[in-house]
This record gives structure tokens, sequence and C-alpha cells, in this order.
């Protein structure tokens, strides 16, 4: 027998049972579409995820009570807090490489909290650098409708009330520019990967040339490879480059292809964001062994307020070594491994899934961490005809210690992908206060 689509009885007025038993469509296909439609040069963006990336984007919304937006938003804070201190910058930077050590001015666009939703409330699972999907979040939760009324009061639209979020991007890239360069004009934006075309979110950065051009600067989007160091100007197809989004994952631009992004980084002839600085003191994963730790805050001169928020809300993390390998191991199935330089779910490991041979790996590869593993919550689905309970991640885009966005991936597996039947990025509704 076929369930119904929306059941607006099931719509019970809780985050919980929301997230159980809702399963109104809240996407309107057709502005979808219309956002997402044809430019001359690149056709069809809609065409384009539909055919070749049919998991992007949720067949649902997840929801979220106000009190959680709050406490992700408070330790967003409190993390900023301790990451702008000195014996904290210290700690970070001594054990990055050169080019990390100097402030080049901007801060580094689109850091991302990331959080898993646990009994007691969210915890911080990682923070990472030039993370993707902003933009398509930003369009996808532009074309949401409340199908019932049942969920009006959990439905905030961007428009009613909110701040238009292709203008506080916009907003942003320009104090990043203005940061290293003051007032002088931006006229050419480079929106920068390895193989462009090839990656995942390739359709993200074609809206962002557009959004770009829209607002009156020449954008284009450029293989890294293809990018000039010559005369003190960083440049692109006989054309200078201003400022620089850099989506590569060579967070210390150490590859050789990245020698031109490195030198104009390095003598601040282009702005570039995110970049190393900011990977340095954010992004690697032995930052939550500090983050996690009462009496490392408290080393570093935390407040009493900051240490309390940050050891109910980030898992206990620990390096690992030769030292600790043998508890560890011990203990594996109630810890998540990382290693320090990962993004993307790459070579992370559950310690319930591990084999003896890919833990002695881990322990040799010297550059791993273990954090206490918080279960994700879930989102219930409807496939076809069957009902399946899907992994929830969260995801706060912050810039400059706000969240400017917030939107969650439902996905199956150990890890985050875009492989999962009705999963994929899923807007975040909360109560309306």
């Amino acid at each position: 027998m076929k369930i119904p689509v929306c059941e607006p009885e099931a719509c019970a007025p809780d985050v919980a049972a929301l997230n159980r038993d809702c399963r109104c469509i809240t996407l309107d296909a057709t502005r979808l579409k219309a956002a997402l439609e044809t430019d001359p040069r690149t056709g069809s963006l809609h065409r384009l995820i539909l055919e070749t990336r049919p998991h992007l984007f949720a067949s649902l919304p997840v929801f979220l009570a106000r009190d959680h937006i709050a406490q992700m938003r408070a330790v967003v804070r409190a993390a900023e807090a301790v990451i702008a201190l000195p014996g904290y910058r210290r700690i970070a930077l001594a054990r990055a490489p050169q080019v990390a050590k100097r402030d080049p001015g901007p801060r580094g666009v689109f850091l991302s909290y990331d959080f898993h939703l646990g009994p007691d409330g969210p915890r911080l699972i990682e923070i990472n650098t030039n993370a993707g999907g902003a933009l398509l979040n930003a369009v996808l939760a532009r074309v949401q409708r409340a199908c019932c009324a049942e969920i009006e009061p959990f439905f905030i639209a961007p428009g009613d009330g909110n701040i238009d979020k292709e203008e506080l991007f916009l907003a942003m890239f320009r104090a990043e520019w203005q940061r290293r360069h003051g007032s002088d004009p931006l006229r050419r934006v480079a929106i920068v990967d390895d193989d462009p075309q090839s990656q995942y979110l390739w359709p993200e950065f074609e809206l962002f040339r557009r959004l770009f051009e829209r607002a009156g600067y020449e954008a284009v989007i450029a293989d890294a490879r293809a990018l000039v160091w010559s005369d003190g100007r960083l440049s692109h197809d006989g054309g200078p480059i201003d400022l620089v989004y850099n989506r590569t994952t060579d967070f210390y631009f150490e590859q050789p292809a990245h020698a031109a992004l490195r030198a104009a980084y390095l003598h601040g002839a282009a702005a570039v964001t995110p970049h190393p600085h900011a990977y340095a003191l954010y992004a690697d994963k032995r930052n939550l062994v500090a983050l996690s730790a009462a009496a490392s805050l408290a080393a570093m001169g935390a407040s009493s307020a900051v240490i309390g928020e940050l050891a109910a809300r980030v898992p206990r993390a620990v390096e690992v070594n030769e030292m600790n390998a043998a508890d560890l191991w011990t203990n594996r199935r109630r810890l998540f491994f990382k290693p320090s330089m990962g993004y993307g779910s790459r070579a992370t490991y559950r310690g319930d899934k591990l084999t003896r041979r890919v833990w002695e790996e881990i322990v040799a590869a010297g550059s791993y961490i273990a954090q206490e593993r918080v279960e994700p919550s879930g989102r219930r689905v409807l496939i076809g005809n069957e009902l399946i309970d899907l992994k929830v991640d969260l995801r706060c885009y912050v810039y400059a210690g706000e969240i400017q966005l917030v939107a969650a991936r439902l996905y199956q597996g150990q890890t985050t992908n875009f492989r999962t039947p009705g999963g994929g990025f899923a807007p975040v509704f909360t109560a309306v206060p």
C-alpha cells in the first residue's frame, strides 16, 4: 500500500516527531528549476544536477528547535573566543608550515561548524574551511514552501524577515577584499579548484560565477594550474585576478600545481580566501583536542563560561600515538578516528568498524585523532513505498563568528556522502519566534 507523501496529522508540533513522521514535500520544483536554469554559456544546471547528481538535494527538510540553533550559535561564539586567544594561536600555528604562520588579512569565507544532534542537544564534531554547498543551500532554501498548515509554525523561508543570503555572501567577499586591499576597486574574481568541471560541486561554481557577475564583477572559474604568477601579479587567461575564491583541498598550497596561487598568497598580490592561515587555526583536526579539554582551555586563558560551553558541546578528542594506542583500541567502539588534515570524510573510521590492519596503519601514520563518537540524529524519508531512516549532519556556515546559514546533509553509511537515495543537502526549518 502506498503511503501518502503528505499526512498533516503526522506533523506533530515537536521536532523529533516531525523528523520521524512528517513527509511533507516542501520543495517547489518549478522554482528550483527556474533558479538553476539556462545561462547561454553553461546551459541548464537543473538538468545537469538531475542527470549526473541525482542525490545532491534531499527529498525532505530537517526540523530543529529554536533551542538547537541557539546552542549551536553559543558553541560557535565560544570556539571563536578560544581561537582568538594568543595561547591557542601559538599552539595551532607552531605545528603548521611556514606558509600558514602569517595573518594575510582576510578571515576566510565559508567556515563550517558541523554538528550531530545528540540526546542532549547539538555536539560539535569538526570545523572545516572552504566548506562547499552554501550557495546551493541558499538556493534550495529559497524555493521551499509550506505544504500544510501543521508545519507552518516551523517554516522560516529566506526573504520572510531574513537577510537575503546571496547579498550576505557578496558582502562577505567584499569584506574579505577590503581587509586586504582597503578601498581599491575589486574588478575580477576567480573561483579556483583543480579541474573544476570534474568536481562534484561544480554546479555551485557556476552559481557563484553568475552571482559575482550580477554584482558587477568579472568572474571566471579557473583550474589552479592555469593561474600565472608573473611580475608580482596573479593572472588567468591574460587578465589580472584580484580575489581568489579558493576551493582547492591542498590546504597549505604544497603541490606544484598551486605554485602560482601560493606565490600570490605569500606576496599579498591577491586576496585569497579561504587560506592556509585559517586552515591552521580552524580546520586541523588536532585543534579539537584543545577545544574539548577543560584543562587546556583554562591554561590558555579561556573564561569559565567558554570552558563550560565547550565542555558540554565538544566531544572529547585525543591524538593517537604509540603510548595510548592500546587503550584506544580497547575502547574503539565508542570512538571515531580522523586524520588531522582530512576532509570530505576521507580516511575516517568508526571504531566499531576498524580492522586490526587498518588500526595499525592509523597508529603508524602518527596523524590521527580519536574522538568520542556522537551518533547522528535521524530523518525518516519515503523512497518508493518504503520508509528509510537516514542520518543527519548539521552544517553551520560561519563568517566572522556569526552563523550565516544552517543546512543539513542526509545520508546512509559511516560518513556523509551524496550517493544515498532521498539524501543530500536538505533545508533546515525552525520554529518562528
